[in-house]
């Protein structure tokens, strides 16, 4: 795919490799995430990070990378490249000549005559990464010598030479297998082909992560080589190199299984394409419980906004998969009855379930059965926000929700600096008022008669009456992010897009206007909407700096592209099918950068300022299902066009 390739200019230029990541994952949580030039530049960075049930699920770097060195004729060439402090050595990315994404990473050396390749897959249904090398081109024979760097340690910890490390190696068919601490999955080391293990136990001190280095965390770690693989390779042969967890893998069928995993990628035609590949990656299948990954490479899995939010994009607008969406929203219902009924800091976030389903419905699932399976477990959702059911948000007597936990940042703005919310926002938050008012009167237009219907029509009227009359600022044409007993807070935020888009509004059509107006004159980018409009004091433009300073920019300015999907949602419902234009020049951007940050995927968030540079997780679910979302917008109006 020609978007994703790079030349040897760019690849050889470390300021700019350096900031290009790629990404594999498995349906198991298991991952392989580092620069386009395998060097690793965040602790969240290695070749082979698999999550580990007996330490909650969490993940944990067993392969942090693998430094190869070719000797033709007595002459040894390192392609490995890490960092100490300042500097780099071995250099090995000298030698790299291409860089292609497509239908994996492939990576292409030039030594004189030799023209040496290594591609990299992580099989589908199990922790294993296998990197073919291809000797292309070469005046003889080659030694090829391996030398896996092992760090045994969660993804977001570093580690450091210890005397409690097991070093030694236990043999096994074609390599060697490796546990270092006790309660770990053994890391079993393979050759496809002819070759032999050489113990040299030995610890790597103080490789350098720069992109820690430069946000002021601690970026140094000691990593254990216990040896090197060592094969030969004539000109024209290939061996493949498994790195895999659990039994070790029949020696005789790794190079099938590279070729089964690898044919197992679709082609790549269009950028739809490609957001279709994303979202099946955002999808983990963990001993047969699927649910959705908010980001690679720390975000966790299973959250329940994330979820809730993506779910429509990655399974039903992606992959058109009513059974998997309706599988994973399951288990996040089973998982996540204390946040859905009793509690949770971020109080909008149940309430997401009722936009969840309607946009199942909306993409074509049969009404009666999406509220008979799910209507129940809105209706307790609904009623856990009555009073004294939950201690962070409760319904006052005018029909809105009163959020407020001293201290605490109730709702997806949840930043914290030294300890202290950087936008707290206790009272009635604009956002989480509107996904309630819609909750109730999409359970209301199913539950027309009974108990349920006698109770919660008194709410809706209160709401009708209230919520406009709450938010609204007509001298300045916008929404109050939030209202105390201070009064409205009227910085200017994206959080009213939610009382414009949803498919019940409590606002007037003119005040949709007004909103959007000033939406799309302050907030709108063409990397998504800002968190915080540019004429405010706090605004911070760009995403940069020590942790705090990022903290600040995060709500304070970060443009963050989910929030386009609801930008477009209103905007489609104002302007219909002339709107489609628009949204597509909208979108157009996110290809356009998908050689930045993460090759191929779609990042968490951009700088509030012009050039939006990307940030965050370089694959963001919810990101990916809101460019999917916008897709089926402008495939649907364009159908009704006709």
């Amino acid at each position: 795919m020609a978007f994703l390739k790079f030349n040897k200019a760019e690849l050889v230029n470390l300021s700019y490799s350096l900031k290009r990541e790629i990404l594999l994952a498995s349906k198991t949580g298991a991952f392989c995430n580092t620069s386009i030039v395998t060097c690793n530049t965040r602790r969240y960075h290695g070749l082979l990070a698999v999550p580990v049930d007996r330490f909650g699920g969490y993940c944990y770097m067993l392969l942090s990378s693998l430094d190869e060195s070719i000797t033709l004729r007595g002459k040894r060439f390192n392609l490995g490249i890490h960092c100490y402090g300042d500097i780099y050595e071995p250099r090995g990315h000298k030698y790299i000549v291409d860089f292609d994404a497509d239908p994996v990473p492939m990576i292409t050396y030039k030594i004189g005559e030799i023209v040496f390749r290594k591609s990299l897959v992580l099989v589908e249904d199990r922790d294993q990464l296998l990197i073919r090398y291809e000797l292309v081109k070469a005046p003889s024979k080659v030694k090829l010598s391996l030398k896996p760097f092992l760090s045994f340690r969660r993804v977001h910890d570093l580690t450091h030479e210890n005397g409690a490390a097991r070093t030694e190696a236990r043999e096994i068919e074609g390599g060697a297998s490796f546990n270092l601490y006790e309660g770990f999955p053994d890391l079993n080391l393979q050759l496809s082909g002819a070759g032999a293990f050489q113990p040299n136990p030995l610890w790597y001190k103080d490789i350098t992560y720069s992109d820690e280095m430069r946000r002021g965390f601690d970026c140094r770690e000691d990593l254990f080589v216990p040896g090197t693989f060592e094969t030969e390779l004539a000109p024209g042969e290939s061996i493949v190199f498994s790195a895999c967890t659990g039994a070790p893998v029949p020696k005789a069928g790794i190079k099938r299984k590279f070729t089964s995993a690898v044919g197992k990628i679709g082609p790549i035609t269009s950028f739809h394409d490609q957001l279709v590949r994303q979202a099946d990656l955002l999808i983990r299948d963990g001993n047969g419980h699927k649910q959705v990954v908010a980001g690679y490479s720390w975000l966790l899995t299973g959250l329940l906004r994330e979820t809730l939010y993506s779910l429509p994009g990655l399974a039903l607008y992606g992959k058109h998969d009513p059974k998997e969406f309706e599988e994973i929203l399951d288990n996040l219902i089973a998982d996540e009855q204390e946040r859905l009924l009793h509690r949770t800091t971020q109080v909008e976030a149940p309430l997401f379930l009722a936009v969840t389903l309607q946009q199942y419905i909306a993409y074509g699932a049969d009404d009666a059965h999406v509220w008979r399976k799910y209507g129940p477990t809105l209706k307790a959702i609904i009623e856990s926000y009555l009073p004294g059911r939950r201690a962070e948000v409760a319904m006052h007597p005018n029909g809105l929700l009163w959020a407020q936990m001293d201290g605490v940042a109730l709702s997806w703005m949840n930043t914290y600096v030294d300890g202290r919310a950087v936008t707290e926002r206790a009272g009635y938050q604009v956002e989480t008022n509107a996904l309630w008012y819609n909750a109730i009167c999409f359970a209301l237009a199913h539950e027309k008669k009974g108990a349920f219907a006698e109770k919660w029509a008194g709410v809706k009227a209160l709401l009708d009456e209230n919520y406009q009359r709450t938010f609204w600022n007509a001298d300045l044409g916008f929404l109050a992010d939030y209202v105390d007993g201070y009064g409205q807070h009227l910085e200017l935020r994206p959080n009213q897009l939610w009382a414009v888009s949803l498919d019940y509004r409590a606002v007037s059509d003119e005040i949709v206007s007004e909103v959007m107006r000033v939406v799309n004159a302050e907030l709108l980018t063409r990397r998504g909407i800002r968190s915080l409009s540019p004429r405010d004091n706090r605004y911070k433009g760009v995403y940069e700096g020590s942790q705090i300073d990022r903290d600040l920019a995060y709500y304070n300015g970060c443009a963050f592209p989910h929030l386009l999907s609801q930008f477009c949602y209103a905007s489609f419902n104002m302007m219909g099918a002339n709107f489609i234009k628009r949204a597509e020049w909208l979108t157009e951007g996110f290809y356009e950068d998908l050689s930045k940050h993460g090759v191929g995927a779609f990042s968490e968030l951009y700088d509030g300022d012009p050039p939006h540079e990307p940030h965050g997780a370089i694959s963001s679910a919810m990101t990916t299902a809101a460019l999917l979302n916008i897709n089926w917008l402008i495939a649907k109006y364009r159908e009704e066009e006709k």
